[in-house]
């Protein structure tokens, strides 16, 4: 009985639909982790690397500014700074998904869905510290917890939790 439940299910096009979302959705935030974490602080430690504008331009400026970098308020691509190179790091993104949409379209939907969701919030954290304590808690303390080492996904913490890197600060408090 269960198991021919199960084939109904599977055998459902809404429903493989929706799979494809959901597991776009958790890989998008997974890729936000891994690449938070083993790129942008892993590689950008070294100050020659293209990367190094997170750590040493990004994270000094909120750091020194309480969570706030201007460097949002005014987006222009004819200056090469850590707002533009974050977008060439998305689009580059994009780029690499796209042959995956033919196949997996909502899977890939998901993907760009949660690529616009991040840049909106991380965006939006940024320009405004108040909103980003109440809205994205997690972030704020990555920035300002005193544990740049934690609390690494931008749009929710699911993979935070999931890898046990989800720490509440106690000096925010």
């Amino acid at each position: 009985m269960i198991i021919q439940y199960l084939k109904i299910f599977f055998n459902d096009p809404m429903f493989t639909l929706a799979v494809q979302f959901f597991l776009g959705l958790l890989y998008a935030n997974a890729g936000e982790w891994l690449v938070h974490k083993h790129i942008l602080h892993a590689l950008g430690k070294n100050r020659h690397s293209f990367w190094a504008y997170h750590l040493h331009e990004h994270h000094a400026v909120c750091t020194s500014n309480s969570m706030l970098d201007s460097g949002y308020q005014k987006l222009t691509l004819t200056t090469w700074n850590t707002q533009s190179k974050e977008l060439v790091v998305l689009a580059g993104i994009v780029l690499l998904h796209v042959p995956i949409f033919l196949i997996l379209p909502l899977f890939t939907s998901a993907v760009y869905a949660s690529l616009a969701l991040y840049y909106y919030r991380h965006r939006k954290a940024h320009l405004d510290p108040v909103w980003a304590r109440r809205h994205l808690r997690w972030h704020y303390e990555h920035h300002l917890g005193g544990n740049t080492g934690a609390n690494w996904c931008v749009t929710w913490p699911w993979f935070d939790y999931l890898m046990g890197t989800r720490l509440k600060s106690k000096m925010l408090d």
